[in-house]
């Protein structure tokens, strides 16, 4: 079996696996318990995976070649070949993730993380995916967007039955088309999913293909939202609207790795959205093309060129573009409350009022109290306000010329031109050519003229002017 770091990763599985039993309680240690060791022997070995870093691309060494993916802030599932299947093993399962540093959540998702492993293929791959169930209640997979036999779909009830906890079901299908699609359950979903269950899949092309052209850097992503109350560590899974954390991979800006690309890379992103509204994905300094979508790649006379693509729910799309202007470029959701966390939805708007004395009269009752927002939400972001344990403070991040003041779905694309072929390591700040960093004008400054005033200054019209209306040209003369 492929095991890319295999002896760190044998290293990490049991620490790993006690550690999540700990923390899932005792039903799911239970669970846990009713798989055993006999019945995962025919089984491929789970790899658990806990890093929260951006792992490098998983170079196929058996079954047909490709060129891989890169997963923000993830890693892709490696498989075993068995008589000319593709062979992996999904475990879903309560996890522990860090957001952020300094901010934890209780998920649930697939070997050790949540969004689980992607998983990657290639156009006419047989696949063969065992499931096996160790949450506290049932559970299914749907593999979103694929060409399969019904039975294979992954819809509890209507398909096939529902994995038991402590089950292991088999899902296998011939990969028949390339493209970019997810993985999420179809049991529960209220809950599976707001807890954190879904994953990327990859299929790639088996050959050269007229619409799919090879690129240099190809990242993925999913976008996912949680509700999780200030000092909790479990989403609110009720919630329908009101989420307060908006997440890439499951990470939050400022714990969003950064793309890095070598310059003038043909660079390729795969995004999809699993949470219960649209995202208009904006990149810095760059032109992209949108190249495929839910459906497969974009016939090319109906692309057109986008700095900002909306996502809808459900959607998958592909961008991609040149990397040819060198610096740090910014990519994020345009909806400015998803670029902040954790955002309140009750806090008043106290720009402009005069809060003179106030503060001083309320402290001696409440002596901590502070006054926020009343010139902008941005002091929030430098605040050293005591917050409850385990809380993501809202637009942190700090760049090079001070705060960067966004937090949730942000990312940096670092554009390099001595960033070596391969090379994902993050580059540091970009150093800024002499000249080409705005700057504090420190001249004289006139006083500014007001559209009111200036209209005040005009001369009036003397009582005694005839004003003569001029008849408008016939129709025909306008011809």
């Amino acid at each position: 079996m492929r095991l890319p770091q295999a002896d760190i990763k044998r290293e990490r599985t049991n620490m790993d696996m006690s550690r999540r039993q700990f923390f899932s309680g005792a039903a799911t240690a239970v669970v846990s318990a009713t798989v055993a060791r006999s019945a995962l022997a025919a089984l491929p070995e789970p790899v658990i995976q806990t890093s929260v870093e951006t792992a490098p691309p998983l170079i196929p060494d058996t079954g047909r070649p490709y060129n891989p993916v890169v997963t923000l802030n993830g890693w892709t599932l490696p498989w075993r070949m068995n008589n000319g299947v593709k062979e992996f093993h999904l475990v879903a399962e309560p996890v522990e993730r860090e957001m952020a540093p300094g901010f934890t959540a209780q998920l649930w998702g697939y070997n050790g993380q949540s969004p689980g492993p992607t998983i990657e293929v290639v156009e006419g791959d047989r696949v063969r995916i065992f499931v096996t169930n160790k949450l506290p209640e049932h559970t299914s997979i749907h593999w979103h967007g694929q060409r399969l036999p019904s039975g294979m779909d992954g819809v509890s009830g209507l398909t096939q039955r529902s994995i038991k906890p402590g089950k292991t079901f088999v899902y296998e299908f011939v990969a028949r088309r390339p493209g970019t699609f997810m993985y999420h359950p179809h049991a529960d979903e209220m809950v599976q999913m707001a807890m954190g269950m879904h994953g990327f899949w990859v299929t790639h092309p088996k050959g050269k293909h007229p619409l799919i052209d090879e690129v240099d850097r190809d990242f993925c992503f999913l976008l996912n939202a949680f509700d999780v109350e200030p000092g909790s560590k479990t989403p609110k899974v009720n919630t329908m609207t009101d989420f307060n954390i908006w997440a890439w991979n499951s990470r939050i800006f400022p714990g969003i790795d950064s793309l890095n690309v070598r310059l003038n890379d043909k660079v390729r992103i795969r995004i999809g959205n699993l949470t219960m509204t649209n995202h208009p994905i904006h990149l810095h300094g760059h032109e992209f093309l949108i190249t495929g979508t839910d459906g497969g790649p974009t016939p090319k006379s109906t692309r057109w060129y986008e700095v900002t693509t909306d996502i809808a729910v459900g959607q998958m799309r592909q961008l991609e573009f040149i990397a040819d202007e060198e610096g740090d470029w910014a990519i994020h959701c345009h909806k400015s409350h998803h670029t902040m966390n954790a955002m309140g939805h009750d806090v008043p708007t106290m720009i402009g009022i005069d809060h003179r004395g106030l503060v001083q009269k309320i402290q001696k009752v409440v002596p901590d109290y502070m006054m926020m927002g009343e010139r902008g939400m941005a002091d929030m972001g430098e605040m050293e306000m005591p917050i409850p344990d385990n809380t993501a403070p809202m637009m942190t991040g700090q760049g090079p010329f001070g705060p960067l003041e966004m937090g949730g779905m942000f990312s940096v694309l670092k554009v390099r031109k001595d960033q070596k072929p391969g090379d994902y390591k993050d580059p540091g700040w970009y150093k800024h050519p002499e000249g080409t960093v705005a700057y504090e004008y420190k001249g004289a400054l006139s006083e500014p003229v007001r559209g009111g005033q200036a209209a005040q200054t005009e001369p009036k019209p003397n009582s005694n002017t005839v004003v003569k209306a001029k008849k408008p040209a016939s129709h025909t003369n306008q011809h």
